[in-house]
This record gives structure tokens, sequence and C-alpha cells, in this order.
């Protein structure tokens, strides 16, 4: 008698851990469901860059799964902070107004450049991390191929995008940079006032003269550069 209730026991334990293993996986389904079609309905099928904050309930409804999401998220706070808003500042104070602006802001746009150097360095920072976290996560196939095309479009489209502003806007300040040096070294024989420039030696205005065009076809790079990096943001 007490041989068969052990044993009818073991069974009933056996029976319940296999439906608590059914359950367990039944959840995983659903939680990896909530995420695909998160990622698919407000990452993917909207138009431009989106990385928006799921609510309570949809984290929640991730599972495991929102630690997942959190490598993007966390990538564009860490770009927004540590690249986009101090570009902004960087492209303030290497802004130019005039001619003038070339000969007595040198130390300003010395500076822009030094700041640009920091801001790329902190985009090869944040791309690593989240590249490195990328590669660590476990996936089913299902659920990969929808989150790689997310993170292809979140996380290394722009940092891409921005990757190629930066060679543009470098090119631009060592071309002012130049044009500043020159006019203080000649000096003599250049009056700049506001946006109108007088010179005195035609080699010195030839030279002048092209300079300036050279750095005016950089700008146009920046100019493409930055386009196509709306382009991304809007999705157009």
């Amino acid at each position: 008698m007490n041989r068969a209730v052990v044993r009818f026991n073991a069974l009933w334990l056996c029976l319940a851990f296999s439906f608590l293993l059914a359950a367990c996986g039944s959840k995983e389904a659903e939680q990896r469901t909530a995420f695909i079609g998160f990622l698919q309905a407000r990452v993917l099928d909207k138009p431009g860059l989106r990385v928006p904050t799921p609510t309570a309930d949809e984290k929640a409804s991730f599972g495991d799964y929102a630690q997942h999401y959190a490598v993007i998220a966390d990538f564009n706070e860490g770009m927004n902070k540590s690249v986009s808003q101090p570009m902004g500042q960087v492209m303030a104070k290497g802004a130019l107004r005039s001619i003038a602006d070339l000969a007595s802001r040198r130390d300003d746009l010395k500076a822009a450049k030094d700041g640009l150097g920091g801001l790329r360095t902190a985009l090869d920072q944040e791309l690593a991390k989240a590249d490195a976290a990328h590669a660590k996560l476990k996936q089913p196939d299902d659920l990969k191929q929808v989150y790689d095309k997310a993170y292809e479009k979140t996380v290394s489209a722009p940092a891409a995008t921005f990757k190629e502003v930066f060679p543009a806007l470098d090119k631009v300040f060592d071309g002012a940079l130049a044009v500043g040096d020159y006019l203080e070294q000649n000096k003599s024989k250049i009056q700049v006032s506001g946006s109108s420039v007088s010179v005195s030696d035609p080699a010195v205005q030839a030279q002048l003269n092209k300079m300036l065009q050279e750095l005016n076809g950089q700008s146009k790079d920046i100019n493409a550069a930055q386009a196509k990096m709306q382009a991304m943001v809007r999705g157009s």
C-alpha cells in the first residue's frame, strides 16, 4: 500500500512538473509575441527614426525581453546626451557669419574642431557598448529577424550617418582655420570689413579666392551629410 502511494505521488509530481514547464514555455512565447509586435508596429512600421518608450504594461508583457529593448533605448539615450546635444554646441561655436570671423575667431574654430574629436570618441564608445550587448543576446529565430532590423534602423544606421558628418566637419574646420591663418599672415595686404574684402596684391587675391572656393565646396559636403541625417530622422 505504501509503495503504491509513493509511486502515485512520484507520478503526480512528474505530471505537475511537466505542466509547470509547459506553462513557462507558453509564457515565454506570449512575451516574445508581444515584443515582436511592439518592434514591428512601433519601430519598424513607423517612418523615420523612432525609439518609443514602452508603457509599464507593455514592458511587463515583454518579460525578460524588456532588457533586449533596453540595448536599443540605452544607445539612443547615450547618443543624445553625449553626441547629439553637444554637437549643437560645437556647431554654434564654429558658426561663421562673415569672412572677418575667419581671422578673429580662430580660437573658437580650434575649440570646435577639438570638440568634434570628443564627439567622435563618444559615439564610438556608445556604439561599441551597444554592439557588444547585442552580440550577447540569445533570441529565437523569429524574434532575431525582427530585432536585428530594428537594431539596424535605430542603432547602426544613425551611428553610420553621424560618422559621415564628422569628416565633412573636419575638412570645413581645417579649411576655415587655413583661411584664417592666411588672412592673418597677409593682413597688411588684405582689408576685411564684414562681407567685403579688398586685396592689394593680385597673387594674394588669387590664393585667397582659391581657398574660399575650396571652403565653400566643403560646406556643401556638410549640407549633404546633414540632409541625409534629417531624411533618416524623418523617414523621407
